[in-house]
């Protein structure tokens, strides 16, 4: 909150300000599983075990594991609770997220922050019922010789409080508005001087725009190259669908990828290794590197093996790594060769094969 007053004559104005003052302790505790099909078995639908009681924000918790769901219809999953270990006077208004070690970027505040507040009461507690599907965690590569590791990020909110604040001294600047400025061009098409065909759809962008971006667009608008057949201004794009090349343009344009939309993730995944392809034709680095970092992220059984005959066809080092380190479990190299993926990699790309099958004799 901010007040402020002036006083009418000559000179500047005179100010104040205060503020309205929500503060809060926060920490996490880390959590590890080990032995995983063990509990698996010893403990049925609705049975638990609880951590060892730890101290985070000035209180004392405990995490709730139950690794065949709390109740029956999370009979498939891995459930999770925080459970107060004080007695409280009235309640605290707590922010929790529980996290697989390696989803920093749900451990990060900003994100923690925007979690929905669980009111606690003495010994009460609020959580997960649907964490993770046990057969997602089990197909992972998060699940690690039988142990897997969770973070549970806790925020406990305080009273507010008044504070005086300094008085602005300057307006803030806000954050670089170009994408969405280029954005704007790109779909008015205003001022567009060449139009590229892809499979009977036409796209209008700017030459220097492109070309800014790619030293591939750069040689085909302004030097000699030449691709497909161009017709006036009109250039034709073979060996890729519309949807992809409009993604590309919007990438050029904005510097993003397009949003995915719920329930459509792995339409994405499929779109990242699309726009991997196209990144190395035009020879786009950043966006090469933004695919490949997604499609280390989407690694499954059903996906692994295609996305390492991607990543050994296109010189990705970091994604092969990724999915070498993924199948170097014998279970979950047993379940990818049981797919239509492991047989289209050793069609495709023996090489890749051989690399994988001289990492596993090595170990």
């Amino acid at each position: 909150m901010s007040l402020s007053s002036s006083v009418p004559g000559d000179g500047a104005p005179s100010g104040s300000a205060s503020a309205i003052v929500a503060g809060a302790a926060s920490g996490y505790h880390v959590l590890r599983i080990d032995g995983y099909s063990r509990t698996k078995s010893a403990l049925p639908n609705g049975k638990r075990v609880e951590s060892r009681p730890f101290r985070v924000a000035g209180h004392t918790w405990a995490i709730e594991y139950y690794p065949n769901g709390d109740t029956s219809d999370s009979a498939d999953y891995v459930s999770l609770y925080l459970r107060l270990k004080d007695a409280v006077a009235d309640h605290l208004m707590v922010q929790l997220v529980f996290s697989f070690i390696d989803q920093v970027e749900k451990q990060a505040p900003s994100h923690v922050r925007t979690i929905e507040v669980n009111r606690f009461v003495s010994h009460d507690s609020w959580g997960r019922r649907k964490f993770v599907k046990r057969a997602e965690l089990e197909g992972s590569g998060r699940l690690k010789d039988d142990c897997f590791t969770i973070r549970c990020d806790i925020v406990v909110a305080g009273a507010p409080r008044p504070e005086d604040a300094a008085v602005p001294v300057a307006p803030l600047v806000p954050p670089p508005d170009w994408p969405q400025h280029f954005g704007d061009l790109f779909r008015s098409g205003k001022g567009a001087d060449v139009r590229f065909l892809v499979s009977g759809e036409t796209f209008a962008a700017h030459r220097c725009v492109l070309a800014a971006w790619s030293p591939v667009f750069d040689a085909q608008l302004f030097g000699t190259m030449r691709e497909g057949t161009a017709t006036e201004d009109c250039i034709q794009i073979d060996d890729m669908v519309p949807q992809v090349f409009k993604s590309l343009l919007h990438f050029i344009y904005t510097d993003s990828l397009p949003e995915t939309e719920e329930g459509q993730e792995e339409d994405a995944a499929v779109m990242a290794q699309h726009l991997l392809v196209a990144a190395d034709r035009y020879d786009m680095r950043r966006l090469r590197l933004i695919c490949e970092d997604r499609l280390c992220q989407d690694i499954d059984v059903s996906t692994v093996a295609t996305t390492l005959a991607l990543a050994e066809q296109h010189r990705c080092q970091r994604l092969k790594e990724a999915c070498f380190e993924f199948l170097k479990s014998s279970e979950t190299l047993d379940a990818v060769m049981e797919t239509d993926g492991f047989q289209h990699l050793a069609k495709s790309c023996p090489s890749a094969l051989f690399k994988l099958m001289s990492k596993i004799a090595a170990r």
